[in-house]
Parts: C-alpha cells; sequence; structure tokens
C-alpha cells in the first residue's frame, strides 16, 4: 500500500486561506498606523519605491505556489485514482487521468522501455523526475533568497538618505530641512527592514511546505511505481528465481493432486471388479434357480425334455388328435 498525504496540497491552501485572513485583519486594525508609517510624511520616494518592490516580489512568489499547490493537488488527484484502478484491477490503470500527469508519464514511460525489452532503470527514471520538478520551483527559490536582501538594500538606501541629511545640517546653518531629511531615511530605513522580515516570514513558510508537497509527491509516485508499474514490465534475476520456485511449488502440488486421484482411480476399479464379481455370482445362481424351476415344470407338466442342440432331431410321427390330451402338453 502506497503511503502518502493524498490531501497534503489542499491542507496547505487551506493554512494559507486562514494565515491570510488572519493577517488581513490584523492590517485594518492598524491601518491608521500603517499609513502614518508607509505613505504620510515622506520626504522622498525612496520608501515606496523599495517597499513596493518588496511587496511586488512577494506577491509574484506568492502567486507562483499557489499556482504550483493547485497543481501538485491535481497530481495527488491523479495518482490516488491510478492506485484506485490498480487495486480494482481495471484493464487500464491510466484509465480517467489526465495525459499531462505525472504518474500517467511514469506508466507510459515504464511501457515503452519495456516494449524494447530493456532493463527498466528505476533510480534514472526518479532523478528524472526530481530534476524535472525542481526547475518549477526556481522562482519561489530566487525569490526566497533575496526577499530579505531587498530589506537590507532598502535599509542602505535610506541610512544613505539620512547621512545626506546630516551632512546638511552640518553644512548649512539652519538644519532643520537637513534634520527632516534625516528622520526620513531613518523611518525609510525601518519601514523597508520591517516589510522585508515580515514577507520573508510569511513567504518563507509556505515556501517550505511547497517543498515538502513537492516531496510527499514525489515520494507516492516512486512508491506506486516500485508496487504496481514495475512488476508489471521487469522481470530480473532474482524475480524470476522467485517466480520459478513459485512454479515448481505448483508443479509439486499438481503431482500430488494427481497421485491422490489415481489412489481414488485405483480404488474405483477395485471396487468396480469385486462388483462385477458379485453380480457374476448373482447371475449364475440365477442360472441355476431358473434350470431348477424348468426341471420342476417339466415333471410337474409331465413334459418331455428337449432335443439337444447339437444332435439333429426328426419330427415326431404324427399322431391322432386326441381331445382328452392334457391342455398344457399342446401348449409347450
Amino acid at each position: 500500500m502506497v503511503q502518502y498525504k493524498s490531501n497534503y496540497s489542499r491542507n496547505v491552501l487551506f493554512q494559507f486561506l486562514m494565515l491570510s485572513v488572519l493577517v488581513v485583519f490584523l492590517l485594518l486594525i492598524n491601518s491608521e498606523f500603517l499609513i502614518n508609517f508607509y505613505i504620510k510624511n515622506q520626504a522622498t520616494n525612496t520608501g515606496y519605491i523599495v517597499n513596493g518592490s518588496i511587496l511586488l516580489l512577494f506577491l509574484l512568489g506568492i502567486s507562483r505556489i499557489i499556482a504550483l499547490l493547485l497543481r501538485y493537488g491535481m497530481e495527488e488527484n491523479a495518482l490516488t485514482r491510478f492506485i484506485q484502478n490498480v487495486e480494482n484491477q481495471a484493464v487500464l490503470p491510466t484509465e480517467h487521468i489526465n495525459k499531462n500527469r505525472l504518474i500517467y508519464n511514469r506508466y507510459t514511460a515504464v511501457l515503452e522501455i519495456s516494449k524494447h525489452n530493456v532493463a527498466v532503470n528505476h533510480s534514472a527514471l526518479a532523478s528524472t523526475l526530481v530534476a524535472t520538478e525542481s526547475t518549477r520551483l526556481s522562482l519561489p527559490h530566487f525569490i526566497s533568497n533575496i526577499l530579505i536582501l531587498t530589506g537590507v538594500f532598502g535599509t542602505i538606501i535610506s541610512l544613505s538618505i539620512a547621512l545626506v541629511g546630516a551632512s546638511d545640517i552640518i553644512d548649512s546653518a539652519d538644519g532643520i530641512s537637513g534634520m527632516s531629511i534625516v528622520i526620513h531615511g531613518m523611518s525609510t530605513a525601518l519601514s523597508t527592514t520591517a516589510t522585508a522580515i515580515v514577507c520573508y516570514l510569511f513567504f518563507g513558510y509556505f515556501y517550505m511546505k511547497l517543498t515538502d508537497v513537492q516531496t510527499e509527491l514525489l515520494s507516492g509516485i516512486e512508491q506506486a511505481t516500485t508496487l504496481y508499474i514495475m512488476p508489471r514490465f521487469t522481470y530480473q534475476t532474482d524475480s524470476m528465481l522467485h517466480e520459478v520456485g513459485n512454479l515448481v511449488k505448483a508443479l509439486h502440488q499438481a503431482a500430488d493432486t494427481m497421485a491422490k486421484t489415481q489412489v481414488d482411480f485405483a480404488e474405483a476399479g477395485q471396487n468396480l471388479n469385486s462388483l462385477t464379481a458379485t453380480y457374476g455370482e448373482h447371475l449364475a445362481r440365477l442360472g441355476t434357480d431358473i434350470e431348477d424351476i424348468k426341471s420342476l415344470l417339466r415333471d410337474g407338466f409331465r413334459l418331455s425334455t428337449s432335443p439337444s442342440p447339437a444332435t439333429p432331431s426328426t419330427p415326431p410321427p404324427e399322431t391322432p388328435y386326441t381331445p382328452h390330451s392334457g391342455a398344457a402338453s399342446d401348449f409347450l
């Protein structure tokens, strides 16, 4: 039996929905503070640009994660359908399965290799599948690596702006404008760092869950290949010896059954011989009894003994009709 979580991607999507609702609720509660912190009293557009870039990368990565989770959900359904078809002994295990699904491609690949009478290299197929699916995570992996760095980059830019404001304070007699630049730079540095950290925590968790879903799905496909696909099309030395051993065991059982049947036939023949002998004795007795009856009838009715069929008999002389002769004698 294949052991894998068939609804793992659906559970991750449900977690994403619940956590997104919670985050939106917290943002609505603190909307006034966030507006003042991110939008109002901005001396430059640096905060808008850096925070907007962080949010854009975050949304791009989240959309890719959701798309992959939905795709892996369909792959899990296809794998479940394949296992059900095999357990129900369907004529074609890939019945009602989309041709673009991974389990369908794995089944057709093993089938095609077996047609050429070549040993199926399961390790090569598994490595190829892992390499192919790893490329689908390249964008989320890249965003996960640079998301925290965008916050550091925004912090560096904001501190540079703050240093520019500090230099203006030193150079000018009136340092009010320079002080506002310094405050703006420090505020922007904090906001970009906070944005990057929050987005990284949210994105990093679901990126980790996405890799877990992928690993669980690939594990299920490899288990299904080992248990249900490979035994159908591959024959190795150990498997052939096992089949030969089962065949020899079946032949021994058939020989034992034939020996028992032969003994039964011998007993039946003996019973038939004894029954035939008994019938022969009864027939002999019956013949003797018939002869006794015939002799009694001849003696009782005073009949003459019929001539033997071996000696030719001469017709008896005609005798005149006598009305007082016995009727039984004329009849016999």
